[in-house]
């Protein structure tokens, strides 16, 4: 049906689709006609009885149509002066994101990412079926906030094995992601009244700084150098006031170092002098490539270590699956913490994660892509050894032989961060950047671009070695 009518001089064409019902397509006739603007803000509607003999409706059908639309605001019925359109205010188009939209780099070295096209995705379907075939029927409920505890379980048993972490599944609770982990973390640690908290200088990305100032903590900068944090400095009282601190002992975000074994100790007794928490982030603790990884901090003391898992390195990010492993008085504030954030994390992704676990496929998996990752790392290193003779003129990799990332200072001679950076985005490469990752006081501070030579598929990543060490100078190959 299409009609149109006439009203103060202004004919307004009404198209009304029956195959919806007569109501329901005057209902949406007339709303799209107030969005598009074609009726205008104030403009006076005819009468029911006169708009339903126009379009040859029931005068109830019109009726209708003008209650539902009053009550959704589109008009406005006034007492003795009929129906109006409302004066809905008009709002620009919303722009995308620009970093939603930008495009994927033709070189990707950003660090933060394993390769996700290594997602053992036939295994993943394995596991989801048999989780799902198994699965109560509550799962399909709220559930706990703590997480399923056929994950807990699942995991209390895998980090005692692999990484020497003391727990059972009521001291974990799972999240979604690490960032909702440290968010928690903060949240309960401002509300017992800790005002400071220590975090790695350099350290991880900007984001993570930000998520624990708003948690209304203070940030205090830890120093790092070869042998990881300085950690005498917290029993020294230089960093005042502190009441956690954040680090990462098993392989330094960025610099790539292992937290020296009297830091690990004088860590832990720091906490245990005065009560302090620290919060171990193991975001990587399972690439290590020349030797057996360095059991957790968490499994010397648990009572004082919150240890931090993730999914994201050793399967994919989009996972959005972490675990924390709480000393036993902070599971209660933690898990209320959790309920009020999202009331738990989804669960049919636990399910499946803990068969994986159970099944060992994820430890096939994580063999896999170990040695991949170290055939990668392998590649970097020889390339940066094929470097001018002239050490003046050459790039140094920093860190043990671990994870996804390595740290390439740069020579005090020759372009400097900014430079390198802004010539790589000329070439469409993407690396990142050591100078976001200081944030303590002003003085000399190394310059270096952060490789993630995890992040390209396997038949990128040559070509995006090759671009790389055509933009740090380095033209001969040694790389096989």
């Amino acid at each position: 049906m299409s009609d149109f009518w006439s009203t103060f001089g202004v004919d307004l064409h009404v198209d009304v689709d029956p195959a919806s019902g007569r109501r329901s397509g005057l209902e949406h006739a007339l709303r799209d006609a107030v969005r598009s603007g074609r009726l205008s803000p104030g403009a006076r509607l005819p009468s029911t009885r006169a708009l339903a003999a126009e379009l040859g409706l029931a005068r109830g059908t019109v009726s209708a149509a003008y209650d539902q639309l009053v009550a959704e605001g589109y008009f406005v019925a006034r007492q003795g002066s009929g129906t109006e359109v409302a004066d809905l205010a008009q709002r620009p188009p919303e722009v995308a994101d620009a970093a939603v939209t930008s495009p994927v780099p033709l070189h990707d070295l950003r660090p933060g990412s394993p390769d996700v096209s290594t997602f053992p995705t036939t295994a993943w379907l394995r596991s989801v079926r048999r989780a799902l075939n198994a699965a109560p029927a509550d799962v399909y409920g709220y559930g706990d906030a703590r997480g399923r505890i056929e994950l807990r379980t699942a995991l209390a048993e895998y980090l005692g094995r692999a990484r020497g972490v003391l727990a059972d599944p009521a001291q974990i609770v799972i999240t979604s992601g690490y960032v909702q982990a440290l968010s928690l973390l903060a949240g309960v640690l401002c509300r017992s009244g800790v005002a400071t908290v220590a975090m790695e200088d350099p350290g991880g990305p900007p984001m993570y700084r930000e998520v624990v100032r708003r948690s209304g903590l203070n940030i205090a900068a830890l120093p790092v150098d070869e042998r990881g944090a300085r950690t005498e400095l917290l029993v020294q009282r230089a960093l005042p006031d502190v009441g956690a601190v954040i680090v990462t002992p098993a392989h330094q975000y960025p610099v790539g170092a292992t937290l020296h074994p009297a830091r690990r100790r004088t860590l832990i007794e720091w906490a245990r002098a005065g009560g302090g928490l620290i919060i171990e982030d193991d975001y990587d603790g399972e690439f290590r490539y020349d030797r057996q990884p360095v059991g957790a901090l968490q499994g010397t003391a648990p009572d004082h270590v919150a240890y931090v898992g993730t999914a994201s390195k050793t399967l994919a990010p989009g996972l959005r699956l972490s675990w924390v492993v709480l000393p036993r008085r902070l599971v209660e504030p933690f898990a209320d913490a959790k309920v009020h954030a999202d009331h738990g994390t989804e669960a049919l992704g636990q399910l499946a994660l803990a068969d994986l676990i159970t099944s060992h496929a994820y430890d096939r998996h994580v063999r896999g892509v170990r040695l991949r990752y170290r055939h990668r790392r392998d590649l970097l290193v020889q390339r940066l050894d094929s470097r001018p003779a002239n050490p003046a003129h050459g790039f140094a990799l920093h860190g043990i032989a671990a994870g996804l990332h390595a740290l390439i200072s740069l020579p005090g001679s020759g372009p400097d961060e900014a430079e390198l950076l802004a010539r790589a985005a000329s070439r469409d490469i993407a690396v990142g950047s050591l100078g976001d990752h200081w944030h303590g006081g002003a003085g000399p501070r190394m310059q270096g671009l952060i490789v993630g030579y995890g992040t390209p598929t396997e038949r990128a990543y040559p070509a995006a070695l090759d671009a790389l060490a055509h933009l740090l100078g380095i033209t001969s190959r040694r790389a096989r």
